[in-house]
């Protein structure tokens, strides 16, 4: 009997034995099981998924307990677009243009300056002859006239070189090169001044408020274009400038504007609308101008016709209205050079309506009628402060009386 019972308690704990190595083994395996999705490569299976969905919240679990791979995916996945953005904005910043200084500009434009020289080409084979006659001098008369030089500038200029060829007595190139380049020069009057006013001002309140520079003219004279090279011209000069698109009945002029300003990082204040009041835009150009700190404001307005007296009372309203906002420093009146004295008359009408201060001429190189720069200069008593000499974006210049007669006579 004590037999049977030793042997019943052996197998009863042969029985615990055996249950406890079983259950300690289904422990260690569901413990395993429970582990795996951890040792999954980031962002596979369904763990990937739910990581992706809870990135901040897994960022700081992860940080803790040392992997960090998840949060690491996530960045690379939103990473590339503001790589991409930047790299699209490079090409951006790299095509803005320095546009040529103004000195450089009179070096490399002087030679198509000379192409107006059919002037001066043709005086200098008249007065070159050793016996001038009155056929000659008739002949230097029309062709002075033909130049746009006008009536009393020629007379004047007539009646000066008869006297000194006469009195020299010369018929050397040489010296009647110089006799008509002093001549020439003298009606082209260099004493004028011909800065243009592109510093801020204080206004009468006592705030410093930028140059505003209307630019007005008619249709035609690519007054726009003159514009935006103005602009190029004045960021040439290390000047911050502001472009107001006033020309609202154009419906190109602001779009062809931003086109200008965008090439040399200049801002454009138009309107959202055809046809809106150009006296509220040149106003708002003007205001955020002032508000920007910039040193120049350059207002476009619709290129009209002298003789439309609706349109001109409109352009005397666009000056009336900027100059509540900030003093007009210059009216620049933009003449398309190869109209004479058609172009004469616009001006006396500009000049009439708002005090026009500086000439800007436009196709100047390879016409004859070089002589429109003394006519408006006598006619408008203000003086010609650009021209154009060409289609190129930096081919607006400074005038330069000198460089202009030495060009003429060359």
């Amino acid at each position: 009997m004590g037999h049977t019972e030793s042997v019943l308690e052996d197998i009863w704990i042969y029985l615990v034995l055996a249950v406890v190595v079983i259950g300690g083994g289904a422990v260690a395996l569901f413990a395993g099981r429970g582990r795996k999705p951890r040792d999954l490569p980031p962002g596979s299976g369904d763990s990937g998924g739910a990581r992706s969905g809870t990135a901040t919240l897994d960022t700081g679990t992860d940080t803790a307990a040392g992997p960090v791979a998840p949060p690491e995916a996530d960045t690379d996945t939103t990473a590339p677009p503001p790589a991409v953005e930047q790299e699209s904005d490079a090409p951006q910043a790299a095509a803005l243009e320095r546009p040529e200084p103004a000195a450089g500009r009179m070096v490399r434009l002087r030679e198509r300056l000379a192409r107006s020289g059919a002037l001066g080409s043709t005086l200098l084979r008249l007065l070159s002859r050793g016996d001038i006659s009155e056929a000659d001098w008739e002949e230097i008369e029309e062709t002075l006239l033909l130049a746009d030089i006008g009536a009393g500038p020629t007379d004047e200029l007539m009646t000066a070189l008869r006297t000194r060829v006469k009195v020299l007595g010369t018929t050397d190139p040489e010296q009647v090169r110089d006799i008509l380049r002093e001549e020439l020069l003298t009606l082209v009057d260099p004493d004028m001044d011909r800065r243009l006013a592109a510093s801020p001002v204080v206004g009468d309140d006592g705030e410093p408020h930028p140059a505003t520079i209307l630019m007005v003219g008619v249709n035609g004279t690519g007054k726009t274009t003159t514009v935006g090279k103005l602009a190029r011209l004045l960021v040439a000069e290390d000047r911050d400038v502001l472009l107001g698109a006033a020309d609202t009945f154009r419906a190109a002029a602001a779009d062809q504007l931003a086109t200008w300003g965008e090439r040399v990082g200049v801002p454009v204040v138009r309107s959202d609308r055809d046809g809106a009041d150009p006296a509220a835009v040149a106003f708002d150009a003007v205001k955020a101008g002032r508000e920007a700190g910039v040193d120049v404001v350059l207002v476009d307005t619709a290129g009209r016709l002298q003789n439309k007296a609706g349109l001109m009372d409109e352009l005397g309203k666009i000056k009336r209205v900027v100059a509540r906002q900030a003093p007009v420093s210059e009216v620049l009146l933009v003449l398309d050079a190869t109209t004479g004295q058609n172009g004469m008359r616009q001006a006396q009408v500009f000049a009439e309506v708002v005090d026009v201060t500086g000439i800007v001429l436009t196709k100047l190189d390879g016409t004859a009628k070089g002589g429109i720069v003394v006519a408006v200069q006598r006619e408008l008593g203000v003086p010609v402060k650009f021209v154009g000499l060409g289609e190129g974006p930096d081919d607006l210049a400074p005038f330069d009386p000198k460089g202009f007669v030495d060009a003429l006579v060359s």
